[in-house]
């Protein structure tokens, strides 16, 4: 199946603690089903000191599953993504505008 959420797409929060909450994807895992959203989802990581790095408490992004994130179209409002044809081309748009995302 092809990925309808993207690296750097403009995202919503619609389940969980940071429930409507925006924000944009630093990396995805299409395997697993998750991707880490920047600001959201945070979690406290204890670190151990090296030699490099200082030790203790650092707030860390973690996973959130796609079904929870929704992307945010050009009216600020969260929306499902499509797939259609563009010429010879297939592309993703928004289906509460069905402005293309990615031309």
């Amino acid at each position: 199946m092809a990925a309808k959420l993207k690296k750097g797409d403009k995202v919503v929060l619609l389940a969980g603690k940071d429930k409507g909450k925006e924000g944009t994807i630093s990396s995805i895992d299409p395997k697993a089903g998750k991707a880490v959203v920047d600001g959201l989802n945070i979690s406290i990581r204890h670190v151990r000191q090296s030699q490099n790095e200082q030790g203790g408490r650092v707030p860390k992004a973690m996973p959130i599953a796609l079904s929870n994130l929704a992307f945010v179209d050009a009216n600020g409002k969260p929306s499902r993504v499509g797939f259609k044809m563009e010429g010879d081309k297939k592309v993703r748009f928004a289906k509460t505008t069905g402005d293309v995302i990615d031309a």
